[in-house]
């Protein structure tokens, strides 16, 4: 469904408020990867007296991760209190702090070690999440059809003087086959940021739902979308979950 351009706009301001807190921009240290877009995403396990049981993870596109040292930013907005954490965490053995999900495209880190970076050095995330609720099921990915549907990508820009701007840009999503696709190339950065969609839920109200993330391509990209992203993330994980 293409909403119109007065809509498109608003949903996109709104993305930003909801979840710009989400995404952290990530790049390979020492080689020729360009810079990409990561972000939390929380996945539900189950209940127990004591609450819901949820793993949080990092996700971004397997490509950006398959390097000796890699760097994830740090912005400011994201973490408490203010001025004490630095603007990177420098990784060594990058590739092996992920869960590598080829069959995704997909890398996958649990952040219990981010958090515990944080600890030591006294400060603490302050971050959202898109959560298990808004990560999209099959039968949601399965909705779009071939006819060009609006869709926004939430990621970190790459601008003139090297920064990374918070961007919510608005784009159309087809079906292609088994396929979720973006019918135009996006800009630097953007592999690996979290592409939403909104449709009307069962009872005629507006739903969100990120379909899942951008992987690389030329002319358009294809999305790692997340029923295939849960799959793979419980196949890899069932060992300790």
């Amino acid at each position: 469904m293409l909403l119109d351009p007065e809509t498109e706009n608003e949903i996109a301001y709104q993305l930003c408020q909801l979840l710009g807190r989400a995404i952290l921009p990530i790049r390979q240290v020492g080689g020729a990867g360009a810079p990409g877009t990561a972000f939390f995403w929380n996945e539900l396990i189950g209940s127990t007296d004591d609450g819901e049981v949820v793993h949080e993870y990092l996700l971004t596109a397997d490509v950006l991760t398959d390097a000796a040292y890699g760097e994830i930013g740090v912005r400011p907005s994201v973490t408490e209190p203010a001025g004490v954490a630095s603007d990177a965490i420098l990784l060594p053995d990058f590739a092996e702090q992920w869960l590598h999900l080829p069959e995704a495209g997909v890398a996958a880190m649990p952040t219990g070690g981010l958090h515990g970076h944080a600890e030591d050095r006294g400060w603490r995330w302050r971050t959202q999440q898109v959560t298990d609720g808004l990560a999209a099921r099959a039968e949601v990915v399965a909705r779009v059809g071939a006819e060009p549907a609006s869709a926004f990508v939430l990621a970190l820009g790459v601008a003139d003087d090297g920064s990374r701007p918070l961007e919510a840009v608005i784009e159309r999503v087809v079906g292609d086959g088994d396929e979720l696709r973006i019918t135009t190339g996006l800009p630097a950065g953007y592999v690996g940021a979290p592409v939403f969609r909104v449709e009307a839920n069962a009872a005629g109200e507006p739903a969100l739902h990120c379909l899942g993330l951008v992987l690389p391509g030329q002319g358009g990209h294809r999305i790692a979308t997340f029923d295939r992203i849960r799959s793979a993330v419980a196949a890899a994980t069932a060992d300790w979950r």
